[in-house]
């Protein structure tokens, strides 16, 4: 599916080799302009390439104008010069009734799906958590994060493997086992132990004579799976830091280290020269004692995902910047080439409670679960709630305004924009009145503004979803599936469908428009992991 904007950058591109214009390393752009009156389509191509060409870039961006007003691409109604040398296009109605046919034609499958990764295997791995009981309701912005970004990804054309990293190695595990077994013998909890109603309630379905360290673990994870399935959130593999330690994969990086050169012994410790490739210090992996820090069994988990990516991409909080340079380093000095290691650093999630942040900690009992706020809102209010900002950035979920203000959430309003159009279909059909094949709908008497607002919010979807992936930026598309519901409503306000005087030719085509914004809704809202109901 050609796309209007890649049409547009080849007439750009013919027109400047017409007027003898080379176009050098300065990426020439075709845009919509922010402003509605400067164009649907706005282009720099004057002003990047007239100082290698010796022009003015005003005088060239007329020079291309002209040339597109001659030579006129299709669409193309007017061609205007803005500022030191923008170039802007106005196009007719007709580029945007194109649109809906393609979405049309290619449906829920194949709108909006990009190649971009051309079959890249990427391994994702985000929500790692120490197994040592339920995640609280922060770490849901993990999991709706990730599985939408992987989501995007595959549309986009990458292969995706998504990994869950259970931390269950070290002290902390054991100390969580302790704590369920002196909750079920009736005994307080083991020094910097785990307190909190969950260990009541747990230490209660503990069988006597469970091992506490792996029935706790298991019980851990099974509630992890159980409440993050509940919001759509889904891992190809759960990999156990315990089991890597235990399957001899740390001696093995460990020694791969040796053989390329980049292991020493220093101080009855065992160094990785992490500095040679851009680390502010070297590593310790194996400490004088004999024991392994934290640092080998993540180089061995990571030489592991190799096997399940080309790529891999980390999804980390926001105190992991200084563990970045230093995986980097290893996975550098493993033979493994820089870009192959992408980190994305989140931020943390601020829970407001009777207007006070509420103190998250599993260890002093405080602690509010996922399962507690999709209870209360449901998983769709929950997932689309972190969703709706950039992970770099930190967000604040007042939980008593989103679970009393459930219904007047932004999910409900894009929801019953689809819940709107299905009303549509099954109203027509209690009237008799069918859609024509597209082919024999005559889509130009869509020119009222509502109409084209819509078809404008529409054909932005490939851009958006793009941006998406480029940028692992889901809140992307949560943006714009709120921007196309917002038209929706304004359309069926002020453009009637099934109403007696309406003619039927324009009828026909709202009839298509509105099937058409169904299928971007279903497109947006499957990419975030949000449900599209056919009745509210």
């Amino acid at each position: 599916m050609v796309m209007i904007r890649d049409q547009l950058a080849d007439a750009v591109d013919t027109a400047l080799a017409t007027l003898g214009v080379e176009v050098g390393d300065k990426p020439i752009t075709v845009e919509r302009p922010a402003r509605r009156e400067h164009g649907d389509w706005s282009t720099n191509a004057a002003l990047v390439t007239a100082k290698a060409a010796g022009r003015n870039p005003r005088e060239l961006a007329q020079e291309l104008a002209d040339h597109l007003l001659a030579d006129r691409p299709a669409h193309v109604e007017a061609v205007d010069i803005a500022g030191p040398g923008f170039v802007n296009l106005t196009l007719s109605p007709s580029w945007l009734h194109e649109v809906l046919g393609q979405v049309i034609e290619a449906g829920t499958d194949d709108y909006a799906r990009l190649d971009l990764g051309d079959g890249l295997r990427v391994n994702l791995e985000f929500v790692s958590a120490n197994p040592t009981g339920p995640i609280h309701a922060g770490g849901g912005r993990w999991g709706a994060f990730g599985d939408s970004l992987a989501r995007i990804m595959r549309r986009c054309g990458y292969r995706v493997h998504t990994e869950y990293y259970i931390n269950d190695r070290g002290t902390q595990t054991q100390l969580f086992g302790q704590s369920l077994e002196a909750r079920k013998a009736g005994e307080p909890a083991p020094e910097n132990g785990y307190l909190g109603q969950y260990i009541e309630d747990w230490a209660a379905e503990m069988p006597g004579d469970a091992d506490p360290v792996e029935w706790g673990k298991q019980r851990s994870l099974d509630d992890a799976r159980e409440v993050l399935g509940s919001m759509n959130v889904e891992f190809d593999t759960w990999s156990s830091e315990a089991a890597i330690a235990a399957s001899g994969a740390m001696e093995r990086a460990v020694a791969k280290l040796r053989a390329n050169g980049h292991v020493f012994e220093a101080d009855g410790a065992t160094w990785l020269r992490t500095t040679d490739f851009g680390d502010d210090k070297d590593r310790v992996l194996v400490r004088s004692d004999g024991d392994v820090t934290y640092f080998t069994p993540d180089i061995a988990y990571h030489l592991d995902k190799f096997d399940r990516g080309e790529v891999i991409v980390d999804i980390l909080g926001a105190d992991h910047h200084g563990y970045v340079p230093r995986m980097r380093a290893a996975l550098q000095a493993l033979g493994k080439p820089p870009e192959a290691y992408e980190v994305i650093i989140g931020q943390n999630v601020k829970l407001l409670r009777d207007g006070k942040e509420v103190k998250i900690s599993k260890r002093a009992g405080t602690l509010i679960e996922i399962r507690d706020l999709v209870d209360e809102v449901g998983p769709d209010v929950a997932r689309f709630a972190y969703l709706m900002q950039s992970v770099d950035s930190p967000q604040t979920i007042d939980l008593d305004l989103l679970t009393t203000q459930a219904s007047e959430n932004p999910v409900y309003y894009v929801q019953y924009a689809n819940a709107r159009i299905h009303s549509i279909g099954r109203e027509a059909a209690e009237r008799g009145v069918e859609r024509r094949p597209i082919a024999d709908v005559d889509l130009s008497v869509l020119t009222e503004e509502r109409e084209l607002e819509l078809l404008r919010a529409l054909s932005e979807l490939p851009e958006v979803l793009e941006l998406a992936c480029t940028e692992r930026g889901p809140h992307k598309i949560t943006n714009w599936v709120r921007e196309l519901a917002g038209a929706f409503h304004g359309f069926y306000r002020d453009c009637p469908i099934l109403r007696t005087d309406v003619p039927p030719d324009v009828q026909q085509a709202r009839l298509w428009l509105a099937e058409g914004t169904r299928i971007g809704l279903a497109i947006g809202l499957d990419l975030l992991g949000v449900s599209a109901p056919e009745r509210m």
